[in-house]
């Protein structure tokens, strides 16, 4: 009873900070708005300012709805995979999703110049990196946790080289930057249209994963004791797969490859609300949500060029897992 009070206060705690980071991030920006203006606007629909319309639909508004849901996504999708593998190291780039979905981005740049072909061949070689883990960890009829960490490492050597491959031929006038500046993320780009895409598409995995928060809590347990509860592994682990390659790749399709998201956001979540998914999934969500809308406020604001979203997330999020593992000693209790 005490717990559930206390995660009570702390999911409150979360979603008000997110709301107040959602109106930060509406506010700031190289014409700064003033708080006041925006809710007056967001409530009433009336407006101080000519152009305030213009520059909260055309940009922040879009940008924002993307943030929160691309790291409510990341943050869900690597809980689950370090509940699945039973590893605090993992995130959404040891199945080798991100990898080729980058791969897949990078060639759609090579090859074509409309935006949507680079959505569409990010998704389509995201889901083939997955299938190839997938099927090179299958033995004899199984799939084990090693052999898809294995697996993973191995399709995502194969794609960044690939995709070295990608930066090596392409024309260092025209493509090359595009390419570059593109696998480091960036949300510059986010319009209504994305959030359409991204919202069934990741809040659907992420429901999705959601359902399956007591199966997470098991598989989290040895094999032995999985099995000895009746979960089916091979069911779990591959609708888990399932889920989190949809959301890597609906990332990676709409604003690159950002790092770091889901490998630190689940350990600070998880020191706030303990492991058991039930409380872990819904304040990851909130978690990582506001942690991408201040990283993307950040990049879009700090210089007069923008911030690719990779730097800021490791530079910002580096010191803070190093804070954690100073704090835990290392240590992950599943």
């Amino acid at each position: 009873m005490e717990r559930n009070k206390r995660f009570i206060i702390i999911f409150i705690a979360g979603l008000i900070i997110s709301l107040l980071v959602s109106l930060a991030a509406l506010c700031i920006g190289r014409y700064t708005i003033s708080a006041y203006d925006v809710l007056l606007y967001l409530i009433t629909g009336q407006q101080n300012d000519p152009i305030l319309e213009t520059i909260m639909w055309g940009v922040r508004i879009p940008r924002v709805i993307v943030a929160f849901i691309v790291g409510a996504g990341l943050s869900v999708a690597g809980v689950a995979l370090q509940a699945m593998f039973g590893n605090p190291l993992v995130s959404t780039h040891v199945l080798g999703v991100s990898y080729s979905a980058g791969f897949g981005a990078a060639l759609g740049i090579l090859l074509f110049s409309h935006f949507a072909y680079v959505e569409t061949f990010s998704m389509i070689f995201g889901f083939l990196g997955m299938a190839l883990t997938y099927c090179i960890s299958r033995k004899k009829g199984t799939s084990s946790t090693l052999m898809l960490v294995l697996s993973g490492i191995v399709v995502g050597s194969v794609f960044e080289a690939l995709t070295s491959f990608i930066k090596y031929i392409a024309d260092p006038e025209q493509k090359l930057p595009s390419i570059t500046y593109w696998l480091m993320g960036s949300m510059a780009g986010a319009s209504m249209s994305d959030v359409m895409t991204a919202l069934p598409l990741i809040g659907g995995a992420t429901f999705v994963l959601w359902l399956f928060r007591w199966r997470l809590n098991v598989i989290s347990l040895s094999e032995d004791e999985a099995k000895s509860l009746g979960i089916n592994l091979r069911q779990t682990r591959l609708i888990v797969i399932i889920a989190t390659t949809v959301i890597a790749a609906s990332v990676v399709s709409m604003c690159g490859v950002i790092s770091f998201v889901g490998l630190a956001v689940p350990h600070l979540t998880r020191m706030l609300v303990g492991n058991d998914h039930r409380r872990l999934l819904p304040m990851s969500i909130l978690t990582g949500a506001s942690y991408m809308m201040i990283i993307d406020t950040c990049a879009r604001s700090l210089t007069a060029a923008e911030i690719p979203l990779s730097i800021l997330t490791a530079l910002i999020g580096a010191p803070i897992f190093a804070l954690m593992l100073r704090r835990t000693g290392g240590a992950w209790n599943a």
